[in-house]
C-alpha cells in the first residue's frame, strides 16, 4: 500500500457538539454595498494546526436524524473555520472586478420524504427519495415529466448513461431502466442486479457467495468504455458488474471501514472514499481472463476524518474529498508524473460535507450544516479557490447536489455572464434550484441602463 504527499500536520477535527456564537454584522441592503462588503474565503495552505489535541472523530451522518432548531440556525460562516489570508497571483479577471450574485430559482416539496440522490444527464434530472419513486425533471424549465416506480424504497444512489438509468435501493439491489426517445422520453425496466435466480443458483453451487452486497449500497459509478458498473457498500467492498449481461465479475475488499463514495475516471482509475479516513486509487488490469482485476495504486490520507463524498474535476485533474469535520480536501495530478499530490483544504462548513459536484471551474459542496457553498478554482493557480456564494434556504442537511453550466430559464444571458446552475436535495424533503452568476461590473452597468437587474436575493 502506497501513500503520497500526505500533509505535514492536520486541521482540528471539530466535534459536532462544539458550538460557538459570534455577532455578525448586518449586510447592506443595496446590491452595490453587498458587492463591496462581500468577503471571499480562500483555500488553506498545507500547513495547518496540529491534530494531536483532538483524539476523536465526529459522529457519522450516514443516517442523519432530525436536527435541533439551533442546528438549522447555523451561521453562514464558521467561527471555528476562519478565513485564510493566503494570497496568490491574480487571475486574468480579478474577483474585485466581478459582480457575483446568486438566487433560488425554484423550490419543490413532494410527499416523498428525504431527498437522497440526484443524477443529471443532458437536460434530464433524476431524483431519488425515501419513497419508491424516482422522479424525472425536464430542464431548463424544471418541470416533472415522469416517474420510475419499484416495489423497493429509498433510492440511495443514482447514475445515468446515454441509454440507461441505474438506481441503488435499500434492499442492496440495483434496478436498471433503458431510456429511449421514441415519441418522447420513455423508460423501460431492463433488469435487477443481481437477479434473484442467478444469485440463488450461484449461492447453492458455491461459485460466488458474495455476489450480493451484504450491506446497503452507498454509491454507483459507470465506465462505459470498459462496459462496467461499480457499486460501493457499507459492507466495505466494491463490486464490478459487467453491463452487457449484468453479472458480477469482481469483488474488491477495498477498505477496513464502510465505503461512502466511488468515482470511475475515463482513464480507467477508480477512486474510493471510506470512513477509515482515506481515499484509495485503483487501476484496472486487463488480462486474457474474463475476470478483470483491480490493483491498489495509492492511498491518500485525509487527516483522520471520515471521507463522505468525492468529486473529480476532469479538466484540471483535481480530486476533491468532503469529510466529516467540514473540510474539503483536494489533490492535484502532476502533469509529468501523473501522481496525485496533496494540494490543501477548503474550510467554511461547520458540519460534515455530505455531497460534491463540479462543473468547469466551479465546485459545489453540500453540508449537514444545511448550506451549499460554491467555490471557484483560480484559472492560473489551481490550488487557489474562492468561496463565491453560500446558498442558505434548506432546513435540513443537504444530502445531494448536481451542477451544470447554463441557465434554467429562457431569460437572456449577457455574453460576459459566467456561472452555473445548482440542484440541491435535502433531508428536509425539499428540492431547490439555484443560479450563481459572475458578471463584470461594466456589463452590469450596461444592463442596469437597459433595465436589467441582477438579484442577490435567495
Amino acid at each position: 500500500m502506497a501513500s503520497l504527499n500526505s500533509p505535514d500536520s492536520s486541521p482540528p477535527n471539530i466535534s459536532f457538539s462544539i458550538r460557538e456564537t459570534r455577532k455578525t454584522t448586518a449586510t447592506a441592503t443595496s446590491s452595490t454595498a453587498a458587492a463591496a462588503g462581500r468577503r471571499f474565503y480562500r483555500s488553506n495552505s498545507t500547513k495547518e494546526p496540529s491534530f494531536s489535541q483532538f483524539p476523536f472523530t465526529p459522529p457519522h451522518l450516514n443516517n442523519c436524524p432530525s436536527l435541533p432548531q439551533s442546528f438549522h440556525n447555523s451561521p453562514a460562516t464558521s467561527p471555528l473555520h476562519p478565513a485564510s489570508t493566503t494570497t496568490t497571483a491574480a487571475a486574468p479577471t480579478k474577483l474585485s472586478d466581478l459582480l457575483i450574485s446568486h438566487r433560488c430559482v425554484s423550490s419543490v416539496l413532494k410527499k416523498d420524504g428525504q431527498i437522497l440522490s440526484i443524477a443529471i444527464f443532458n437536460d434530464i434530472l433524476y431524483t431519488g427519495s425515501d419513497s419508491n419513486l424516482v422522479r424525472i425533471w425536464k430542464l431548463p424549465d424544471f418541470t416533472e415529466c415522469g416517474q420510475l416506480k419499484t416495489k423497493a424504497s429509498m433510492a440511495v444512489a443514482l447514475q445515468v448513461s446515454h441509454d440507461k438509468v441505474y438506481a441503488a435501493y435499500s434492499d442492496c439491489k440495483i434496478r436498471v431502466w433503458r431510456r429511449n426517445w421514441d415519441r418522447g422520453l420513455k423508460h423501460l425496466r431492463l433488469a435487477t442486479i443481481p437477479a434473484t435466480g442467478n444469485y440463488v443458483r450461484s449461492y447453492i453451487s458455491g461459485k460466488d457467495k458474495m455476489m450480493k452486497h451484504m450491506g446497503p449500497i452507498t454509491s454507483l459509478a459507470i465506465n462505459i468504455s470498459d462496459d462496467v458498473l461499480y457499486s460501493s457498500s457499507l459492507d466495505k467492498s466494491v463490486k464490478i458488474w459487467r453491463i452487457s449481461d449484468f453479472k458480477c465479475v469482481e469483488t474488491i475488499q477495498a477498505h477496513s471501514e464502510p465505503i461512502n463514495a466511488i468515482i470511475a475516471a475515463d482513464d480507467g482509475l477508480l477512486y474510493t472514499a471510506s470512513d477509515d479516513a482515506t481515499v484509495r486509487v485503483w487501476r484496472r488490469n486487463f488480462s486474457r481472463s474474463d475476470r478483470p482485476t483491480h490493483s491498489l495504486v495509492v492511498t491518500l490520507p485525509t487527516k483522520f476524518s471520515p471521507v463522505k463524498t468525492l468529486s473529480l474535476a476532469t479538466d484540471s485533474g483535481l480530486l476533491y474529498g468532503g469529510c466529516s469535520d467540514g473540510y474539503l480536501h483536494f489533490w492535484l495530478r502532476g502533469w509529468f508524473s501523473g501522481q496525485l499530490k496533496y494540494g490543501g483544504s477548503l474550510q467554511g462548513h461547520t458540519h460534515a460535507v455530505m455531497c460534491l459536484a463540479t462543473v468547469g471551474k466551479y465546485v459545489v459542496s453540500g453540508s449537514a450544516d444545511t448550506t451549499c457553498r460554491v467555490w471557484a478554482r483560480d484559472e492560473v493557480d489551481c490550488q487557489m479557490h474562492t468561496c463565491l456564494a453560500v446558498l442558505v434556504g434548506h432546513r435540513g442537511p443537504v444530502r445531494c447536489v448536481a451542477a451544470f453550466s447554463g441557465s434554467v430559464s429562457e431569460e437572456v444571458v449577457e455574453e460576459a455572464d459566467d456561472g452555473c446552475t445548482i440542484c440541491s436535495g435535502s433531508l428536509d424533503g425539499v428540492l431547490k434550484v439555484w443560479r450563481v452568476t459572475c458578471t463584470k461590473n461594466g456589463t452590469r452597468n450596461r444592463s442596469l441602463q437597459n433595465g436589467t437587474e441582477y438579484s442577490d436575493v435567495m
